[in-house]
């Protein structure tokens, strides 16, 4: 009763497309759902996420959920997720990413759930980090381990959708940095992004936890940029 009451006042509406969700709708609406634009990059290993970072990192596993369209679907959720602080998005989407990639990690238990990490001036003028929910929904969906502290970034950026091409790339490789100890010795450490762009960023936070020994690396994103 009183869900109805606030619904009346305060009407829920979809993070895609901004129309009114009925009752049995969450987050999305149910035609947002069916155009979503996704990626199937699950379904076989050299997809063009993995071939992404192919010669340039060592990758156990790469994909994308979404594929990231200007002025489409995907690119208003990750807008509502980063910068509205939408944050119930992102457990929708890694719970729904979660029941398609559980096939390709049944025999990967000892996986441990990294998320590209915010400067924490940057976390502290945006209040949370957007891939947070997201990561540790798949945490929970696939029984993984979540780790936000082990990589951390040394330097303040601008955010990148501002930047250009050169303007992203530029010093990557210096931002980022590892903890760790001995416990930390021969993981696979699933690192989690928003979009996959360029892959400089993944590749930089990619080459800090490779500094640990016998660390093996997968990236997983909520969306791809497709031109």
């Amino acid at each position: 009763m009183l869900q109805s009451i606030l619904n009346l006042f305060f009407p829920k509406t979809c993070m895609g497309c901004d129309s009114l969700l009925t009752q049995n709708e969450i987050v999305i609406c149910s035609i947002c759902r069916h155009h979503i634009p996704l990626t199937n990059h699950h379904l076989w290993k050299e997809n063009e996420a993995y071939k992404k970072f192919y010669g340039r990192i060592p990758v156990e596993h790469a994909s994308a959920f979404l594929y990231f369209h200007k002025k489409g679907i995907v690119q208003k959720l990750i807008h509502n997720l980063k910068y509205k602080g939408q944050q119930e998005i992102g457990p929708l989407l890694g719970e729904w990413y979660a029941d398609e990639l559980k096939e390709t990690f049944q025999n990967n238990m000892d996986c441990e759930i990294i998320i590209v990490p915010l400067h924490p001036r940057k976390f502290k003028e945006r209040g949370y980090n957007q891939v947070s929910t997201f990561a540790k929904s798949l945490s929970k969906q696939l029984h993984f381990t979540y780790n936000d502290t082990i990589l951390y970034r040394k330097v303040y950026s601008k955010t990148q959708s501002k930047k250009n091409l050169l303007g992203r790339t530029e010093g990557i490789d210096t931002v980022f940095d590892v903890h760790f100890s001995e416990k930390d010795y021969n993981k696979h450490f699933i690192l989690i992004d928003d979009v996959i762009t360029t892959g400089a960023t993944l590749e930089a936070c990619s080459r800090a936890l490779l500094k640990i020994p016998g660390a093996k690396i997968s990236i997983i994103c909520i969306a791809m940029a497709q031109s």
